[in-house]
């Protein structure tokens, strides 16, 4: 029988694992707990061709994107499975242009208790509802699900 050494924990407590492997393409010093990165949805390729093109058209992100806590991540998968087109084309808009207005589809908030919070209708009764930083460029998801009757007010 042989022992292995345990496995030092780096700077952030993860035990054995460089935090390039842990957050993917995107630096995480921007996640603050309990904060987590948004699920990224899958590519969906059955051919070489289809991966290719899929491949193309997701593009590199430009924003982190992220879930305010693991609950509102766990909604987002949820949304993932029920409308994984609508999800995923919501994902895309968050990565690349979340502060550009869609009529009826993406739009910010108005009034003083939704200040710098935006909708997002994934579908005729799903949501998301997140803040972006534009100075980090962060967008913080703060509900994805249901369409509430009211507004959820962000962090």
């Amino acid at each position: 029988m042989t022992h292995s050494s345990p496995k030092e924990p780096n700077e952030e407590g993860n035990v054995g694992q460089p935090e390039e492997q842990l957050t993917g393409y995107i630096s995480s010093s921007l996640v603050i707990p309990p904060e987590e990165q948004l699920t990224t949805p899958p590519i969906t390729a059955d051919t070489e061709e289809n991966f290719a093109e899929e491949a193309t058209k997701v593009p590199a992100s430009t924003w982190l994107v992220v879930a305010k806590n693991r609950r509102v991540n766990r909604d987002w998968e949820a949304l993932l499975v029920r409308a994984p087109e609508s999800a995923k084309r919501c994902y895309q808009d968050l990565c690349t242009v979340p502060m550009v207005r869609k009529p009826k589809r993406v739009f910010p908030l108005k009034g003083k208790r939704y200040q710098g919070a935006w909708e997002y209708e994934v579908t005729s009764s799903d949501r998301v509802f997140y803040v972006p930083d534009e100075e980090k460029r962060k967008v913080l998801v703060y509900y994805a699900g249901k369409h509430p009757k009211t507004a959820p007010i962000p962090p």
